[in-house]
C-alpha cells in the first residue's frame, strides 16, 4: 500500500467472501433442482443454488420467477423456460433473456444485474439481434448461449439506506464535488465565492476532459452494433 487514494470515493466497506457463480453454464445435458435462493453481498440480484444429478452443487443469477425445486437444464435441447441456458439461436424471437454471452465460450459478460432483461429481436443468417437494457441493438452469434428470462430483485434501486453508514457499509466514502474545492486539489476549484467551472470544458480529477465520446471510433465491434444506444 502506498498510503495515496489511488481511487477516489471508495474504501473502508465490510468484509464479504465471493461465490463463485456459474456465468458459463456448461453443465450441457444435465438437469438440475433449485434448492436455495441466497443473498449476495457481490451483486445487486439474489443467487440460486443448484443440485445437479451427476452430484455438482452451483450457484447461478436468479431470474424472476425461478422456484425453488425447479429444475433446470442448459443446452441444445433444453427447453425454453426461466433459468434455462441454451444458444441463442435456439430461444424464439421476442423471449426475454439475460447473462449473454459475447464470445462463445467465455461465459455470460453482460445483463447480469438486477432487474434487467434483454431481447431477441430478430435472425438473420448466424447471428440474431437483441435488444440490450441500455437500448442499444447489437448482432450477436447465434451459438452464444443466454438464459431465458428477466433477473430478479427487480426493485433494489428502491431501496433507502437510511443513514450515512448504510453507505460506508458498502465502501462509499463522501463524494465531494469539485467546484467546491481548493485549485490544488481539482481542476475545478478555486474562485471567489459560487463559481461554475471557468473552462472550456469540465474536467476529471486527473485533468483530463470529461466531455464527449469516450468509446474508440475503430473498435472492432463497433460492426456488430446496429443502433446506437443515444440514438433518436
Amino acid at each position: 500500500m502506498s498510503g495515496q487514494v489511488v481511487v477516489r470515493h471508495q474504501g473502508g466497506r465490510h468484509k464479504r467472501f465471493y461465490r463463485d457463480i456459474d456465468f458459463r453454464r456448461d453443465k450441457l445435458g444435465i438437469k438440475g433442482k433449485v434448492v436455495a435462493f441466497e443473498y449476495d453481498p457481490n451483486r445487486t440480484t439474489d443467487i440460486a443454488l443448484v443440485f445437479y444429478a451427476d452430484g455438482e452443487k452451483r450457484y447461478i443469477l436468479r431470474p424472476e420467477g425461478l422456484q425453488i425445486d425447479a429444475t433446470i437444464m442448459s443446452g441444445d435441447t433444453a427447453e425454453v423456460q426461466v433459468g434455462n441456458a441454451l444458444p441463442m439461436e435456439k430461444i424464439p424471437v421476442g423471449t426475454t433473456i439475460h447473462n449473454v454471452e459475447l464470445t462463445r465460450g467465455k461465459g455470460g459478460q453482460i445483463v447480469r444485474s438486477a432487474g434487467n432483461q434483454a431481447t431477441i429481436l430478430s435472425r438473420e443468417s448466424e447471428y440474431v439481434q437483441v435488444r440490450l437494457p441500455s437500448g442499444e441493438i447489437r448482432k450477436i452469434f447465434g451459438k452464444n448461449f443466454a438464459t431465458v428470462g428477466q433477473l430478479g430483485n427487480i426493485g433494489w434501486k428502491d431501496e433507502v439506506l437510511g443513514k450515512a453508514g448504510a453507505s460506508r457499509h458498502r465502501g462509499i466514502r463522501p463524494t465531494v464535488r469539485g467546484v467546491a474545492m481548493s485549485p490544488r486539489s481539482h481542476p475545478h476549484g478555486g474562485g471567489e465565492g459560487r463559481s461554475s467551472v471557468g473552462m472550456k470544458a469540465p474536467k476529471t480529477y486527473a485533468g483530463r476532459v470529461a466531455v464527449g465520446k469516450t468509446r474508440h471510433p475503430k473498435k472492432s465491434s463497433n460492426k456488430f452494433i446496429v443502433k446506437r444506444r443515444n440514438e433518436k
